[in-house]
């Protein structure tokens, strides 16, 4: 047998009978391959977006479940023993869990077998996390296919792929005749009128708003019009959103006067029934209002089917419709696509060259061409890697993989949250109502919203209680001190007119979380008031701790707001501050910021690695690092077994004297192992990833006394180890301090290099 022979191929991406675009296409290439080449065995793995998964065809063997990362490393497994000669994976940001998509990564790194990529997104201007995505997915695909020229070329001069890795391959399209639109215009009523289409799944990107404002000026002429609007509103959008988009194209159409003239087709149409929809279309439209489109289905579609089109001029469409295979007008501009629209109708003969224009290069696009392409790529992909892939096992064995993260539990959580908000104490597992509450939980779960909902690249469960969280932060401010109170009995009376400093620079660092991350705007509107009105009083505070969490805070905010300039100009101060500090602390055997290790002592290393990176300042990184490396030293147990070992809170560790073994603190575990994360981040060293993973399993029972600090039974931490035993009680704290950490790991588990063991 050639080395090249492809005999078994697994297609990665959604499937039909989900309602995307990527769906169709993974099921048209599958099912297009498996068509063209009989002998060939196609399997299809799509990603589940929800919990009840589809009614999937038997052509699926093998689902993943978008936001769970594991089961990506299950399919990886599921692919390596099942003798595949090829994965053709469809990547889209969109479609996969984790931020930019990466939890797909964890299946692509497991994976022993040539990789073969299909690109459907090609970004000009990436978000450093995309670019990084992306970057991983081109180096561990032995081919990168395109459907564009531009992304040919973007991806060797944006992302630095050898062009001799890519393969361009046109956008499939059904092979269907060349026929009159008037054979097909009575299935829809639309006998004797001229037709004009758009289709896909409805958001407001789509530019539909151009076409019907348009419409006056070509009905005034051509009275025999009609617009027909085809397919369902997007999922996403319609759970966020609703149908206000699809309503204001019906108010915007019955204010002009058209709305005789315009039919919606509000579902998601079969292939059969959109193939009779583009028939009965003379002219096809896509008023899209972005340039960044690298591809299009519904455009390939309709060029395939011999359709004259207009279209803005967005990357694809340049490309497709070059060459008089369509008319293009500018972003938005009704009176140009009015202009175009008309000319097309009053001349019938340039009409029907366009369309055997378009229907001649359509030809190159039909499924049965493009799976032989794919086959094409198939067998270069799998003779490169027969000559450079190296031996190992199908499954790799321990030493070479992450060990998995325990499953996310908050049943706990919402124990401890009633309307009021985080509930501070517990007896065991119950919430202690006698303790009430405390801004410095409520920031904390603020926190773990936001991750929660980076994880699951929506807004799902989390939305609720955040904007519980962020009501108790609003409800906390004191506007006459500028300052947030701290405690709040089970009355709702509050005990303080302002909390600490530490306390003040927590519920900053929640607030900047929120509006860096979070993706809701009305959460972000009140979450900037009050960051707003809440920085001013930070350098008036004197606690180091305070600074740093104000530091992590303003990091975030600047994530969104680089630009402002009095939230850097404070973030420059209370780094100085952190750096004069440690210039007149440290010692060869003391690199700290003061005589005295306490509490939370690893956020400012974490805060000068942030500074360090984004100012940018040298210094504040080597300060960063160094300070960390030796605390990490100084929280090392002794013995074979090394294991995370906090400093106690019973007497700390002061300069010269001796540390404090017990009481260990779960939050020590949450501010260590994230600045670990940190520092991975910032210098790719896999020692950190080690060390966070290592200061993690001191909540699972690798610590001093063996025992878990973990409960899974109940999805809570319990609230200290003692010299004996641990703390029972499982307070909303030490239980944020455990699911934080996992948050923060499990979001930054495809960072870790191909290969690292804990």
């Amino acid at each position: 047998m050639n080395e090249s022979t492809v005999k078994r191929v697994a297609f990665v991406g959604n499937y039909v009978p989900r309602q995307c675009g990527i769906a169709t296409f993974t099921t048209d290439v599958c099912e297009a391959v498996a068509a063209a080449v009989p002998e060939t065995s196609c399997m299809a793995l799509p990603v589940n977006d929800t919990e009840a998964g589809y009614a999937y065809p038997p052509r699926v063997r093998f689902e993943l479940s978008e936001k769970d990362v594991a089961s990506y490393r299950r399919a990886a497994d599921f692919l390596n023993i099942n003798n595949v000669d090829v994965v053709c994976m469809q990547h889209e940001y969109g479609i996969y869990g984790g931020p930019a998509g990466s939890h797909i990564l964890a299946l692509l790194r497991e994976l022993r077998m040539p990789i073969v990529t299909t690109l459907h997104t090609v970004l000009q201007e990436p978000l450093p996390e995309q670019r990084r995505v992306l970057e991983e997915v081109a180096a561990l695909s032995d081919r990168l296919v395109v459907m564009s020229r531009r992304g040919v070329g973007f991806l060797t001069d944006i992302y630095g792929v050898p062009p001799e890795k890519i393969d361009f391959i046109h956008h499939g399209v059904p092979d269907v005749p060349f026929v009159d639109p008037s054979y097909h215009k009575d299935l829809f009523g639309v006998e004797g009128k001229m037709v004009l289409l758009s289709f896909g799944l409805l958001s407001a990107n789509k530019g539909i708003e151009t076409v019907i404002a348009a419409l006056p000026a070509i009905i005034a002429r051509h009275p025999e019009v009609v617009y027909m609007i085809v397919g369902a509103t997007h999922p996403h959008v319609l759970q966020h959103e609703g149908e206000s988009y699809r309503l204001s194209l019906q108010r915007l159409a019955q204010k002009l006067g058209v709305a005789g003239n315009v039919i919606f087709h509000n579902s998601f149409v079969t292939l059969e029934q959109l193939i009779e929809f583009i028939s009965a279309a003379d002219l096809y439209i896509t008023p899209y209002l972005n340039a960044a489109q690298i591809t299009s289905g519904t455009l390939a579609y309709t060029v395939g089917a011999g359709k004259a089109v207009v279209s803005t001029p967005y990357w694809y469409a340049e490309e497709l419709l070059a060459d008089g295979r369509g008319v293009l007008f500018p972003f938005g501009d009704s009176a140009a696509l009015a202009k175009q629209v008309l000319e097309l109708l009053d001349e019938g003969a340039h009409r029907h060259a366009m369309r055997k224009r378009a229907y001649l290069f359509g030809r190159e696009m039909i499924w049965p061409a493009v799976a032989q392409r794919y086959m094409e790529s198939f067998g270069r992909a799998r003779t490169e890697c027969r000559h450079s892939a190296p031996p190992g096992y199908a499954v790799k064995p321990l030493d070479q993989r992450s060990t998995d993260l325990p499953p996310l539990k908050l049943d706990h959580l919402h124990r401890m949250t009633d309307d009021t908000g985080m509930i501070q104490h517990a007896k065991f597992a119950v919430p202690n109502y006698h303790e009430g509450y405390s801004i410095d939980d409520n920031a904390r779960a603020l926190v773990a919203s936001v991750l929660l909902s980076e994880l699951e690249t929506g807004n799902g469960p989390s939305l609720e209680p955040a904007s519980r969280y962020l009501a108790f932060v609003h409800y906390a401010f004191n506007p006459e001190t500028g300052r947030f109170r701290n405690f709040m009995d089970y009355r709702r009376n509050w005990l303080d007119s302002r909390g600490s400093d530490d306390s003040h620079g927590r519920t900053l660092w929640a607030l900047g979380t929120v509006l860096g991350r979070f993706a809701i705007p009305s959460l972000r509107g009140i979450a900037g008031q009050l960051f707003e009105q809440a920085l001013p009083a930070i350098p008036d505070t004197t606690s180091p701790r305070g600074w740093a969490f104000a530091l992590l805070g303003i990091h975030e905010y600047l994530r969104r707001f680089e630009g402002d300039r009095l939230v850097n100009r404070i973030r420059d101060e209370l780094a100085e501050r952190l750096v004069e500090l440690y210039r007149a602390c440290r010692s060869e055997d003391w690199c700290w910021y003061e005589d005295r290790l306490t509490y939370c002592n690893a956020v400012l290393p974490h805060a000068m690695l942030m500074c360090g990176q984004w100012i940018p300042d040298g210094e504040m990184c080597e300060i960063g690092l160094e300070s960390l490396h030796w605390l990490a030293a100084v929280q090392h147990s002794d013995g074979p077994d090394v294991h995370f070992s906090p400093i106690g809170s019973n007497g700390f560790y002061v300069r010269g004297g001796e540390r404090a073994r017990f009481d260990q603190q779960p939050v020590e575990a949450h501010v260590m192992a994230s600045a670990c994360l940190e520092a991975y981040r910032c210098t790719g060293d896999p020692c950190w990833m080690t060390e966070a993973r290592r200061t993690f399993e001191w909540f699972l029972g690798r610590n001093d006394l063996n025992l878990p600090l973990y409960d899974p039974i109940t999805g809570g931490c319990r609230d200290g180890l003692h010299p004996d035993r641990p703390n029972e009680n499982q307070g909303a704290e030490s239980t944020l301090a455990f699911i934080q950490t996992l948050l923060e790991l499990r979001l930054a588990e495809n960072t870790i290099p191909n290969g690292t063991a804990p």
